[in-house]
């Protein structure tokens, strides 16, 4: 294993400056915008045909829900930011990481459905109305969103390594107290089991409160076309779409995170974890702080 945390650790460094150092994170996002409308268009075409009956056509469009969903999630967007940078500054399982990966995708696809029925049955709104929400206010405030959960890594992560400092007298809070018989605090599996459902909200909020703009772009079709059923069942196609990117960031982000664990002690572990989490967060923080910028 170890030969494989030293080959695999230079080659996702080189990916991430080719990413950001020379800007290919913006020609990623080029391709990616390009195929997303080819993509617009197909789906307007297949409702087209299910609208007149066609047969085949729902999976058609299900199937090009699901391309734009795999198009959309492959350009840089904020929740493999959130996943990618939680995979390599917490030690969560590989399973977990992948189930929020999942999670936070059809929750955004359920605030497209809760966003756009909300708004034609309340608020009488139409898509330019919703996109202008949608791109105005929610991008930005799940962009903070996600720069809370970059901090909160930090934070975590050095109150992780301040306790791995020694000190004169260790205690086990595990342990049961000898003079009253009670615990005067929680196990290390009842704290990590609060702290992962924790973990879970503040990840999947941070995804899942800005809904993707081509899920707007369906609901709103399919919705004057009659078919809200087709757009209901393709807005959460097109999360799972989103997911299939996702949940790869979430083994790569625990394969690179396991793969650098290789190369220390298991003494060094923890120690390694924490300043991981400092680090991870501290990225997840200042790039989410530049999409901010970006979406003011």
């Amino acid at each position: 294993m170890r030969w494989i945390a030293l080959t695999a650790l230079p080659v996702l460094l080189v990916l991430a400056v080719w990413l950001w150092g020379f800007a290919g994170s913006d020609q990623i996002a080029r391709q990616a915008a390009i195929m997303q409308r080819d993509v617009q268009n197909a789906m307007a075409a297949a409702l087209r045909a299910l609208q007149q009956g066609e047969p085949g056509a729902v999976l058609t469009l299900w199937g090009l829900c699901f391309a734009y969903g795999f198009v959309h999630a492959a350009g840089p967007g904020h929740g493999k930011l959130v996943i990618g940078g939680y995979g390599i500054g917490a030690r969560v399982p590989v399973r977990r990481l992948a189930g929020l990966a999942l999670a936070s995708s059809l929750a955004q696809a359920a605030t497209a459905v809760v966003l756009v029925y909300g708004a034609i049955w309340i608020l009488g709104w139409g898509r330019a109305q919703m996109t202008s929400f949608a791109d105005d206010l929610l991008e930005p405030f799940s962009y903070a969103l996600i720069a809370a959960v970059g901090l909160w890594l930090v934070l975590r992560g050095a109150r992780h390594l301040r306790a791995q400092r020694p000190v004169n007298q260790p205690q086990d809070r595990d342990t049961v107290c000898a003079s009253c018989g009670h615990a005067h605090g929680p196990s290390i599996e009842q704290a990590a089991e609060v702290r992962s459902w924790r973990d879970a909200v503040a990840i999947v909020a941070a995804i899942a409160v800005r809904p993707c703009t081509g899920a707007l772009f369906l609901l709103i079709l399919t919705w004057r076309f009659g078919l809200d059923w087709a757009g209901i069942g393709g807005a959460f196609v097109m999360g799972l779409g989103t997911a299939s990117i996702t949940i790869l960031v979430a083994f790569a982000a625990v394969g690179f995170r396991e793969s650098a664990l290789q190369l220390v002690s298991n003494r060094g572990t923890a120690r390694v974890m924490a300043t991981a989490e400092i680090a991870a967060g501290a990225v997840v923080l200042i790039l989410a702080l530049q999409l901010v910028q970006r979406s003011l």
